[in-house]
């Protein structure tokens, strides 16, 4: 039997124990992974994940020649000579790009991950096209699964994202045992199932977008697995699609 695992925020991921047994899943529901999963649902080719900024700046430097999207916020704020991260905002302005994405929260997760067999983000937007891909490949070996958390602290959408994500493992009927962490995940999301949009608008990172305006944002991304896509993050390099009908579910 398999092991699944749950991680509260990015700092408790230790990369020296990731390896090719282990397979990793990123939530940043608000907003990266979020982000990301739109991106790639809209035509987008890759989403680049970095650090920081700076490192979105000297990554486009030492690739000169070729055309990035630079998106990114930091605490919140929109980098500025950077296009916001909303992902409701993307559809008309991310077909056949390539973006250089660079968050608070979820894009650090991603890298710091990178020594993993494979490492996929989710969302709430993808987590039935996530979970069907990782069952339909998966050969026993331990699921870690990330919540981003926000700047070392506890997030409750990423932890209701993870138990949402872990039903619908349950329903590809993979047989797994669960940490106690992911444990409390999976009874939190069966106990709020039908409560998406509000546990995103009370959340603290909810409550903060709500209070600048991005309400139409907690809105479409508390939509449960519309969009039938699976972005794997390859090669400590870009996040791709690796389902590329780029259907919605429904």
């Amino acid at each position: 039997m398999g092991k699944l695992h749950l991680l509260m925020k990015k700092e408790e991921i230790d990369d020296q124990k990731l390896n090719n047994e282990k397979l990793v899943v990123v939530f940043d529901v608000l907003l990266a992974t979020s982000t990301i999963t739109a991106a790639l649902a809209f035509g987008a080719k890759e989403v680049i994940p970095v650090m920081n900024g700076e490192e979105a700046i000297q990554y486009t430097e030492e690739h000169i020649g070729n055309e990035y999207l630079l998106i990114g916020e930091y605490e919140g704020t929109t980098i500025d000579g950077f296009l916001s991260p909303n992902p409701s905002n993307l559809k008309e302005i991310v077909s056949d790009q390539s973006i250089v994405l660079s968050t608070t929260n979820g894009t650090v997760a991603l890298k710091k991950s990178q020594n993993a067999k494979r490492i996929y983000a989710a969302s709430i937007l993808n987590a039935q096209a996530v979970s069907n891909h990782l069952c339909k490949s998966y050969n026993d070996e331990s699921i870690i699964l990330v919540c981003s958390g926000s700047s070392g602290h506890f997030n409750m959408e990423d932890f209701y994202g993870a138990g949402y994500f872990i039903d619908c493992l349950f329903n590809e009927s993979l047989n797994l045992a669960l940490s106690d962490a992911a444990k409390s995940a999976y009874y939190f999301y069966l106990g709020e199932k039908d409560k998406s949009n509000e546990i995103l608008s009370q959340s603290r990172v909810g409550r903060m977008l709500t209070h600048l305006g991005f309400e139409k944002e907690i809105n479409f991304v508390s939509s449960k697995s519309v969009y039938d896509v699976v972005p794997i993050f390859e090669g400590g390099k870009s996040v791709v699609n690796r389902n590329k009908s780029q259907n919605t579910i429904r």
